[in-house]
């Protein structure tokens, strides 16, 4: 394996983390592009890790730090809009500029983030990543593109959050508790990426669904947490009507369970029909065996079990 320069966008988020360190332990040279350098002083640690400064909305100041790179990843994404941060803005404006200081930069490869279900269903969020995905095949550069389910791990926003409204009341209403879905751990989303990285050849013009083995409707998932945590809480399943409602209200509630846009997204099940992980040689890891680290407030990234590869 040839170390190669890798500039990420992204690397401070949840999936960023576990893909530096993989990178970081395979002897890369990573470039870790930020808006604020100085909150995220714990990545250059890493081996071979410098964390720049950058103006993501500058295309020259882009290029320029893109220089010599083999390859870009782009891992930044937004869940629900704020500020000025739009759907837009961030899923679809920020690749057209990483894609434009590519070219002028000379990086043939970009891997980018996307989502399970990318351009279905009616919610911003997924509409604006199969926008993110048309941006992406029209460049004209050698890209990949990772299609993740709901992601768990350590720290996720998944497993954490509903862990916490479970232990703040009596009673959990839920709505589209119906839905199907497919969790990923987030290490098998890096170790995914990663194989990728090191194979640009056999990855590039390549579409990968990453969906884990066990399918769960979202009140079993939200079930299994509850009986991990060792909790009694009594879960409600609300119909589309009072849970629209509930969403809309759901800024304004205690740890903002759902927005309406969430809502929308989760009227799309979020299960796979091609298995990226096989098509790459992994066998991806089932959340339930992981519930009872993670809801477990004391648990630590080192009392994480790893997969076996």
């Amino acid at each position: 394996m040839i170390p190669r320069r890798i500039v990420v966008l992204g690397g401070s988020g949840f999936v960023g983390h576990q893909l530096l360190a993989l990178l970081a332990h395979r002897g890369h040279q990573l470039v870790v592009l930020s808006r604020h350098p100085e909150r995220h002083r714990d990545l250059a640690v890493l081996p071979g890790t410098v964390v720049r400064g950058v103006n993501l909305e500058d295309p020259a100041q882009l290029a320029q730090e893109l220089a010599g790179a083999d390859a870009v990843v782009n891992l930044v994404g937004i869940l629900n809009p704020s500020g000025r941060q739009d759907f837009a803005q961030v899923h679809v404006e920020l690749p057209r500029r990483l894609i434009a200081a590519c070219k002028r930069a000379g990086v043939a490869h970009l891997h980018q983030m996307s989502a399970l279900k990318a351009g279905q269903g009616l919610s911003s969020y997924l509409k604006s990543r199969g926008e993110t995905e048309q941006v992406v095949r029209d460049s004209g550069l050698r890209w990949t593109l990772y299609r993740p389910s709901l992601i768990f791990g350590h720290h996720d926003s998944l497993v954490r959050r509903f862990a916490g409204l479970l232990r703040t009341a009596p009673v959990l209403p839920l709505p589209r508790a119906q839905v199907k879905l497919a969790p990923t751990w987030v290490g098998d989303v890096a170790e995914a990426m990663l194989r990728c990285i090191e194979h640009p050849l056999r990855s590039q013009q390549q579409t990968y669904e990453l969906y884990g083995p066990e399918v769960l409707s979202l009140g079993q998932l939200v079930e299994a947490i509850r009986d991990a945590a060792g909790l009694h809480t009594r879960i409600i399943e609300l119909g589309d009507g009072p849970g629209r409602l509930l969403a809309q209200l759901g800024g304004w509630l205690p740890g903002r369970p759902m927005s309406l846009d969430n809502f929308q997204t989760l009227r799309t099940d979020s299960v796979g029909k091609i298995d990226g992980y096989a098509a790459l040689g992994i066998t991806p890891q089932a959340i339930r065996a992981w519930l009872p680290l993670l809801v477990d407030p004391q648990a630590s990234p080192g009392r994480m079990i790893t997969p076996s590869r």
